[in-house]
Parts: structure tokens; sequence; C-alpha cells
């Protein structure tokens, strides 16, 4: 899909709800506690100065001073066709006969079909695609989960939102968060519920498994069978977004979409980057 008219507008310094609230309270705060906000605000900008003098922001494509994702290479992203993609799994083509969610392919996973009910992806996973999700998860460049999102939620069909369903995400095992940091799925989910407007909660749990890029088609179906669990507590609700960065066999989701059914979500959708 090519961009449309006026997207790079998407790609905005929008302020989170969060800065907002604090915001607020900063003005009708003391005197002495706005003086200390206002420091805290101007230490905070001094810091983004010297950081971004020492080590500029660069496109994380084409690696342009200026931004995480510049507006030419946003617009050449490979985007997906959403009028030609399966409406069931979002394979790019299968919108007359897809051959990426057929009962052949289903059956390693113990399906006939896809277990969740829709799935949606932005982009197609070329060389471009997986150097921004790269930087973003591995390089730590989280400023990149924004202009992601943004992308992502683009491709939220109308029917979904009439649903107000809720956000969550496919969570990092402890060891990944461990090496990254944070949780980019997390950050994905929580940027794309602002944009869209809809509410977020973290709903699963992550069990020890193995690195899914290093396995083949086979082990990853093995590897995920069972690794999600519903958030111990967690009220769930009726129909849920599953967010996560990249599908490749679909096993990820599946055992989300497994574990929140398990826990009594009646509807659930999966929204990536992209895939391959």
């Amino acid at each position: 899909m090519k961009p449309m008219k006026g997207q790079m507008a998407l790609f905005d310094e929008r302020t989170p709800a969060k800065s907002r609230r604090e915001g607020a309270a900063a003005k009708h705060a003391a005197p002495s506690r706005r003086l200390r906000a206002d420091w805290r605000a101007a230490r905070d900008f001094a810091a983004d100065m010297v950081a971004e003098t020492l080590y500029p922001t660069r496109c994380a494509v084409c690696d342009k001073p200026g931004a995480v994702l510049c507006g030419s290479c946003a617009a050449a992203l490979p985007y997906i066709d959403a009028l030609t993609a399966c409406p069931r799994c979002g394979a790019p083509f299968g919108v007359v006969q897809c051959s990426e969610c057929t009962s052949v392919l289903m059956e390693p996973f113990g399906y006939k079909e896809p277990p969740y009910d829709e799935m949606a992806s932005a982009l197609v996973l070329t060389e471009a695609v997986r150097r921004i999700v790269t930087v973003y998860k591995d390089q730590n460049e989280r400023g990149l989960a924004r202009p992601m999102a943004q992308i992502m939620a683009r491709y939220l069909p109308p029917r979904w939102m009439g649903a107000a369903p809720v956000v969550t995400f496919v969570p990092a095992t402890a060891a990944a968060r461990r090496r990254r940091g944070f949780d980019h799925a997390e950050h994905l989910a929580r940027e794309l519920s602002f944009i869209a407007g809809l509410d977020f909660a973290p709903l699963l749990v992550a069990a020890r498994s193995r690195d899914q890029r290093k396995l083949g088609r086979t082990g990853r179906i093995g590897n995920m069978r069972h690794s999600l669990t519903a958030l111990a507590g967690a009220s769930m609700p009726a129909a849920v977004i599953v967010v996560d960065d990249v599908c490749t066999t679909g096993a990820t989701l599946f055992a989300a979409t497994e574990a929140l059914r398990a826990a009594g979500a009646k509807i659930v959708w999966c929204l990536t980057f992209a895939r391959t």
C-alpha cells in the first residue's frame, strides 16, 4: 500500500498523555514545586541537546541525521495493500486464495485454520524493514516505537475499532528484557493504544523459551506451544488486539491467541509491524 497523501504528517512528535497530565499538574502546583519542575525540564532539555550534538539522531534505514525514520525512507517502505491481502491472516496477496493459512500449512500447528479471528500486518519484511526492527529492539532506539506504531495504526480495520478492543502485546522473555533493557512489543502496544485511542493492558506472561530467530518453522512451532499464559488476576476483555513486531510462522501469535481464549477472550485480533 502506497502511503496516503499527508502520511508524513503522522510522524510528528505528539506529547504523550502522561506528559500532558504532568504538565497540567505542574501548572497548578506550589511555586517551589513549579521551580523544581522547571529546573528538571531545563536539565532534561540540556541533556537531550548534548546527546543530540554528540550522537545525532539518524534514520534507521539510510542513516541520514535528523529523524529515527526519515520521510523518504518511510515513503519507500513496502506497505501491504489491504485490498489484496488475505482478510484472515493478512498475507499480502491472499484476498482470492491465500497460500499462507491453508489447512495444509496449519496442520503442523494442530489447526485447520488460524486460531485468531483476523490478523493484519503493515509491511513486508524486506531488508530495509528488518533494519528498522533490529535498530529498534536490538540497538535500543526506542524512539522508533512511535513511527512504527503510527504505521501500524493505519492498518486497524474499522470493524476492529467498533468493538472497543483492549490492546495488549506478546511479552518478551525475562532474558530478552534483561538483554535489551525494555520490552519492545510492550512499547509498540502502548504507542498504538495512545494513537488509536484504545485501552492498553498487559494480559500475557511469557514462559522460558529459546530464541525464535535461531529456529526453523518446525522448531518455532514446538518452542512456542504453551509458552504464553494469561496474566494472573487480569480482567480479560471480550475483544483483544495482540501486538507484535514481526510475524514469521505465526507460532507466537497462535500461542498468544490460545492463552487469551483460555482465559475468556471472545475475539482475538493480531496486528504486526511486518511479516515474512
